[in-house]
């Protein structure tokens, strides 16, 4: 289920043949990364680490980066939403390959409304699969 949603989104985002991983962990591994390479502390609810940047971006351009995901976090926003874990876990997934991208929610707020209405699209369109 996972991989076809992943599919899905790289198809409509027109990179069929992009690759990336999902790394699904636990809030202490997700706060230990989140530690390490962005100086923040506490878990997050995902974390992109995109490929397609810096001196090597284009050894590898269909490699498109990484994608770790709270399970923890996402079952709690979930509840806190009233969505089901699932819903909420697509939600990450999708902001995590959007990231992958390069759509960045912290720059300005036009940026973040653009990866917002970004997201619904995705949403909307593989929420049959």
């Amino acid at each position: 289920m996972i991989q076809k949603k992943a599919q899905a989104i790289l198809n409509a985002l027109d990179c069929p043949d992009g690759e990336l991983s999902i790394l699904i962990v636990n809030d202490p591994l997700i706060e230990a990364l989140n530690k390490q390479y962005f100086n923040r502390y506490g878990p997050t609810n995902v974390i992109a680490f995109p490929m397609r940047e810096g001196k090597f971006a284009n050894i590898s351009p269909q490699l498109l980066g990484d994608v770790v995901i709270s399970v923890e976090t996402a079952y709690q926003e979930g509840v806190n939403a009233g969505i089901s874990m699932e819903e909420r876990f697509i939600q990450l997934l999708i902001h995590g390959i959007l990231h992958l991208f390069g759509y960045d929610h912290e720059t300005t707020e036009q940026e973040a409304l653009k990866m917002e209405k970004k997201s619904k699209e995705l949403m909307k369109l593989i929420e049959k699969i």
